[in-house]
């Protein structure tokens, strides 16, 4: 009885299998292999050989050394290079643009792209974009097979997918699976998140490979899974193609992605907050802080002000407004539509080069540029009664970091005046001319340290 019961139920499985997929717009007759004889070729293997530039790596190398071969622990000679396997997809066969992930390829000497046909062509490196993880690199030659590129926007949750690649160096892997959630973000994979998160099985090797539809066309790039060890567990991410092809596009064209600055900070409108905030708002940004001499203060924009549009796409959440202004270059222009309270207001802003303003602002404030710094007292057994001003924070590569000024220093002399608040240091810093001396206490001891003015 059980043993028809379980029948009976699989046959209803399959028959509701073929229906959904059938009034889907794709006929499933129960294998992929069709399709995947039309995608595989354009799925590639990518051998890199890495310079070893950072500690990290040199001790993940060791550890994995004296892990294998405990007995010759101290040894074997540490390697300057080692060979890394990721995965790509032929995009462009006119032109042999590959996509695939940048992490795989940084500081690679050479770049070794095996095709699924066997054969083996030197790839120059284009260009890649950390923040996204994305790269594009090329091969010349012929016969190539390319991956059409679908739009990943139109993507559902429950639709089928496939993950090609090479985990483990294991050359034209297949596995399925269904789109698990659309629009992973704050995982700290990456600057910019906006994944496409499978049960495909995504390994080691798989990055950079093709995420495609029951159609065979390209809907992402398979980049990270979420897993306890080096094993899949069933959660992969994918980087959505749209997204993969904005950055190519700028790849192709620049060799880079110069992304231009808002300013601004923005968090996801909750209920709670669209309730303290007292607005009929359900989807949005709001804004949480305003950089000084930015594009948007320029514009008008305040603490509070609610996202809800940007160039006419709605904004949803806080990841929205990072992603699409992520990938509008310096010089670009971006409508934005916000609330404030009731008020619907729009604004047209021109993006602009982070460094630039960066060298404006440090221009404007050429010593303390970089220092948070906040007013302070204290009663101290060595110094007495203290009242001056006390460092918060002092960004590296800055004159005040040059000057050995660091965190929790109190500042309280500048230039052999007396200082008890931020407003007299910063008085006193704007009319220095070549040197700000700065006398700072520092646990029991006192120093003046002399910051100076780089021309």
């Amino acid at each position: 009885m059980l043993s028809r019961l379980t029948r009976t139920l699989s046959l209803i499985i399959l028959l509701t299998c073929s229906t959904v997929c059938s009034a889907a717009g794709a006929p499933f007759d129960g294998s992929l292999a069709p399709m995947l004889q039309r995608v595989l070729p354009a799925v590639v293997n990518i051998r890199t050989v890495i310079r070893i530039t950072d500690v990290n790596t040199l001790l993940d190398i060791q550890k994995q050394q004296q892990q294998n071969a405990p007995n010759n622990a101290g040894q074997t000679p540490v390697p300057d290079k080692y060979t890394s396997v990721a995965s790509g997809v032929i995009v462009d066969a006119n032109n042999g643009y590959i996509l695939t992930n940048a992490h795989p390829l940084i500081d690679a000497q050479t770049v070794i792209v095996t095709l699924s046909d066997g054969r083996h062509f030197n790839a120059k490196v284009l260009g890649l974009d950390k923040p996204s993880d994305v790269a594009l690199i090329q091969i010349k030659a012929k016969n190539l097979t390319a991956l059409p590129m679908s739009d990943s926007n139109k993507l559902k949750v429950g639709d089928f997918v496939a993950a090609i690649g090479s985990p483990f160096n294991l050359s034209q892997s297949v596995t399925s699976g269904i789109v698990s959630a659309l629009g992973r973000t704050t995982l700290g994979i990456e600057n910019f998140e906006n994944f496409i998160q499978t049960d495909a099985p995504i390994n080691p090797g798989n990055s950079g490979g093709a995420m495609v539809d029951i159609q065979g066309t390209l809907v992402g790039i398979n980049t990270a899974i979420l897993a306890p060890s080096r094993g899949s567990v069933g959660i992969g991410f994918a980087i959505p193609i749209n997204m993969a092809k904005s950055i190519m596009q700028q790849l192709v064209q620049f060799g880079n992605v110069k992304r231009g600055l808002l300013g601004i900070g923005a968090q996801d409108l909750t209920p709670d907050l669209a309730s303290g905030f007292n607005t009929t708002a359900t989807n949005g940004a709001a804004v949480t802080f305003v950089m000084p001499e930015s594009p948007a203060q320029r514009a008008g924009m305040q603490v509070g002000d609610i996202i809800t549009a940007i160039n006419g796409s709605a904004v949803k959440n806080g990841s929205d407004v990072v992603n699409t202004i992520g990938f509008l270059r310096v010089d670009s222009r971006a409508s934005i539509d916000f609330l404030r309270g009731s008020k619907k207001i729009s604004i047209n802003v021109v993006l602009i080069d982070p460094a630039k303003r960066k060298e404006e602002v440090e221009k404007s404030d050429p010593f303390l540029f970089g220092v948070a710094v906040k007013d302070f007292t204290m009663q101290s057994p060595v110094h007495g009664n203290v009242n001056g001003i006390i460092v918060l924070a002092v960004d590296e590569e800055t004159n005040a970091w040059n000057a050995d000024l660091r965190v929790s220093d109190i500042i309280t002399s500048a230039n052999q005046q007396k200082v008890t608040n931020v407003a007299q240091l910063q008085a006193i810093a704007a009319k220095a001319d070549k040197t700000l001396v700065l006398n700072v206490l520092r646990g029991p001891l006192a120093v003046f340290l002399v910051l100076n003015k780089e021309t």
